[in-house]
């Protein structure tokens, strides 16, 4: 068991450890590549790709077990990072990314297959604890560490060196599947609904990834490519989200846009912050990685904050009062846009956002686990999280087009543009976080035990399982 927890702890520390790193070294990335206009679809490639990965992870763990599902993850996360690190120029770092992105999916799903094939049900709450501070840990030191790899050497090394890591990670994993349980056949009524939700995410992933591409674009490939990104989005979203998500209907429907809300506020702003410091305030890559740390600090600080809080209507305050922190974070950010105004705005900004999103976050978890049956825990696990990544991706496609539309203006329009927008999501996400706390139709909290009494749904994913950069 301690081998299965070393290892699993230490796949997921490099996959959440890449996603910070290559936030704080992007600013170099573009320049050296001159690929400022690939900027958002470099940065959000992987987010589409990880939809994607989540569903067939699930699926495919589900149907012929973790093995194959966490092998065939390792090696496309290794050959996205090869490919991103020996990249010529922007286009092929984008699909490396996506590439590390589908792979660093398709990965974490099985490790949490394997813990509850593998453990002892009364030892598996020190594995998940463990993984939590897997998620956490990389955001207090990647950037730096990130950050003093580009400025010594080479940002390359930031994609060329965890591929060994990683490798080394799994050498100590693989033998273990061995001992693996046999897998249970699924009800034949479950397989078509597991089709259904690879074939829909794949569809959501690729309009994602469209979107992004057309606000690169500008041009007429972009807006056939924007419509039809957007028609797909149309048909492939009931699929994937409640019913009543799009509509902000009372109770789970909207928390679960709240969580998709949240992350194209958070991930949308954050992703263009380090370009900001260094571009326009002169700050050296490292330290503009100062951001990405003290909002994870924050945020970590507001989830042990939420997690402390027991009364019922304070908690379900919490609901809006995150996002509404998350706004005014986001707004004192963009006062370091204003001419004159000094860096650490940002700093300062971003450390009020960090805190927002730590109070919110695992509140709505909570929250959707209460008010929806056991035995669909599972499938509302995985609407939460193709919430977080759609929502990723949708934002920074949104923000990317308005930065490549405006960055040829000089100054700091282009980056007072994307924040603007960002905050009025966070408002909107307010909104929803509101209608999250109201009763919805036929919802009850779960009674005592009821999470305990779990049964498989369909393609199954664990709630919070793979949080996105930042988180």
């Amino acid at each position: 068991m301690r081998l299965l927890l070393v290892a699993s702890v230490s796949l997921i520390t490099l996959v959440a450890f890449e996603n910070l790193a290559v936030t704080t070294v992007m600013p170099s990335v573009a320049a050296d590549l001159d690929g400022l206009r690939l900027y958002a679809v470099a940065s959000g490639a992987p987010l589409a790709a990880q939809l994607v990965a989540t569903a067939v992870g699930g699926a495919w763990s589900d149907a012929r077990g973790p093995r194959g599902a966490l092998v065939g993850g390792v090696l496309l996360f290794c050959a996205g990072l090869v490919v991103a690190g020996l990249a010529p120029g922007m286009e092929v770092l984008a699909a490396g990314r996506a590439v590390q992105g589908f792979g660093g999916g398709l990965l974490i799903v099985p490790l949490y297959v394997l813990v509850g094939s593998m453990v002892p049900a009364p030892r598996q709450p020190r594995f998940f604890a463990a993984f939590a501070v897997a998620w956490v840990f990389p955001g207090l030191v990647g950037p730096g560490i990130a950050g003093f790899v580009a400025q010594e050497w080479s940002w390359r090394w930031v994609f060329l060196a965890v591929p060994v890591l990683t490798l080394g990670a799994s050498v100590v994993l693989l033998p273990l599947l061995r001992h693996l349980p046999g897998q249970p056949d699924r009800p034949d009524e479950a397989r078509p609904r597991a089709r259904r939700l690879v074939v829909a995410a794949t569809g959501a992933g690729l309009a994602a990834a469209a979107l992004q591409v057309a606000g690169a674009d500008g041009g007429a490939a972009g807006l056939l490519l924007a419509v039809a990104g957007g028609a797909v989005l149309v048909l492939t979203l009931p699929v994937l989200l409640p019913a009543g998500t799009v509509r902000l209907r009372a109770g789970v429907p909207s928390a679960v846009a709240t969580r998709g809300l949240l992350n194209a506020t958070f991930l949308s702003a954050e992703t263009f912050l380090p370009l900001l410091l260094v571009r326009e305030h002169g700050w050296s890559v490292a330290q503009a990685g100062l951001v990405l740390t003290v909002a994870s600090v924050t945020w970590a600080t507001g989830s042990w904050i939420q997690g402390r809080v027991s009364d019922e209507e304070l908690r379900r305050r919490l609901l809006w009062v995150g996002p509404l922190t998350l706004a005014l974070g986001t707004l004192v950010t963009a006062g370091a846009t204003v001419e004159g105004a000094p860096g650490w705005v940002v700093v300062v900004g971003w450390t009020i956002a960090g805190g927002g999103m730590g109070l919110v976050f695992p509140a709505v978890s909570v929250l959707v686990l209460q008010r929806t049956p056991a035995h669909r825990h599972g499938r509302i696990s995985s609407s939460l999280q193709v919430a977080d990544a759609l929502g990723a991706a949708l934002g920074l496609a949104a923000s990317g087009g308005l930065f490549i539309a405006l960055v040829g203006r000089g100054g700091t329009l282009a980056y007072l543009a994307g924040l603007l927008l960002a905050v009025v999501v966070a408002l909107l996400a307010t909104l929803a976080g509101a209608r999250a706390g109201q009763r919805g139709e036929d919802e009850t909290d779960d009674p005592p035990g009821g999470s305990e009494r779990r049964v498989a749904d369909d393609a199954d994913l664990p709630a919070d399982g793979a949080p996105l950069p930042g988180g």
